[in-house]
């Protein structure tokens, strides 16, 4: 838009966002990031618009009436914004938390009472340096994994994706939010090629990425990043820093990650990569591995010094084993005699 502003050599830009949403920040955010000078019209901040239409239904008449042809009608109030990754739902019945959405305004993907007809398709996603590079779907409802067709180019696998994805009744979501602006609102959203891609990623980054590098990646740049997109600030300096961070923790995430699509679900049924992070005799309960266990012993020690330091500090003041209550979940075994096949809930109090 604002390429197009620029070529044209227009000092305006408009948008119809409403007052209470989230898009007219980012769009204009972004505006004024790239070009400073710009100004911008927004109709439904100017009270002369929004005094005449209060709201979508308003303008829904005015556009039936002088012959406007627009998606949303008076039989499906709800607005809906779409692109290649996602499609959302919001306003009109949707307002209503409590309110179930109607099946037909689902669009992306189907219903599981009709998805998976032909039983579980089974595909391989492989990722080089975090991005995937290849998709491999086989033939569903074979024991034998025989190839149906591969896919190399980035756009042609997340499109197949999406298409696989609508058929199993993946990406679909229906969630409370806060907006940027401090209001609340209920949105429904499909988002299938991208749930099954967030699947097999954080999947392969359990197998390749350092723990230290993901738990930092994640109680910040991730978190991060989250709220920079959401609220608007993708042309803005810390959005380039938060991202620089991200594509440095993706050198590693190199491998393949085999998955199960059916009824709305995406189920991992194995990983590989060449990385070498992870060390199956290592990890192994059954042998040693290279690896003492009486080197837990000082490994514990060391961790313990400041909780003893604190421990020994509160028996000093007298405070010793905290008072409390916690619940307890225990299988009972004896469910023939008692007639009790669940598990049940303890509260046991100390003192």
């Amino acid at each position: 838009m604002i390429e197009a502003a620029t070529t044209e050599q227009c000092a305006f830009v408009s948008h119809g966002c409403t007052g209470k949403g989230n898009d007219q920040v980012r769009f204009e955010l972004a505006f004024y990031a790239l070009v400073p000078s710009i100004k911008v019209i927004a109709p439904w901040r100017l009270p002369e618009f929004y005094n005449r239409f209060a709201g979508r239904s308003d303008l829904l008449k005015y556009a039936a009436e002088k012959g406007i042809p627009v998606v949303q009608t008076a039989a499906k109030p709800w607005s809906t914004d779409e692109n290649l990754h996602h499609i959302s739902y919001e306003a009109g019945i949707l307002e209503e938390p409590d309110v179930t959405p109607p099946k037909d305004m689902w669009k992306l993907t189907k219903d599981l009472l009709e998805a998976s007809a032909d039983g579980p398709q089974c595909i391989d996603l492989t990722f080089t340096r975090g991005v995937t590079s290849e998709l491999v779907v086989y033939k569903p409802s074979t024991e034998q994994r025989e190839v149906l067709s591969k896919a190399t180019d980035v756009l042609d696998i997340f499109l197949a994706l999406n298409s696989l994805a609508r058929a199993h009744g993946i990406g679909r979501i229906d969630i409370v939010e806060n907006r940027f602006i401090g209001v609340k609102s209920r949105g429904c959203y499909e988002t299938p090629a991208g749930t099954i891609l967030r699947r097999a990623h954080m999947d392969l980054e359990g197998l390749t990425l350092d723990g230290k590098v993901r738990a930092l990646r994640d109680s910040f740049v991730t978190a991060e990043l989250s709220k920079i997109l959401y609220n608007g600030y993708w042309f803005s300096p810390e959005r380039e820093f938060v991202q620089s961070a991200l594509e440095a923790s993706q050198k590693n995430v190199n491998g393949r990650v085999r998955l199960s699509l059916y009824k709305g679900n995406v189920i991992v049924d194995g990983r590989a990569s060449n990385e070498g992070l992870y060390d199956a005799r290592e990890s192994s309960m059954d042998e040693m591995g290279g690896f003492e266990p009486t080197d837990t012993s000082g490994f514990i020690k060391i961790e313990s010094i400041r909780l003893r330091k604190w421990g020994a500090q509160r028996e000093a003041q007298g405070k010793g084993v905290t008072a409390g209550a916690f619940s307890l979940l225990i299988y009972d075994l004896t469910y023939k005699l008692t007639g009790l096949d669940s598990i049940h809930t303890f509260q046991i109090k100390f003192t």
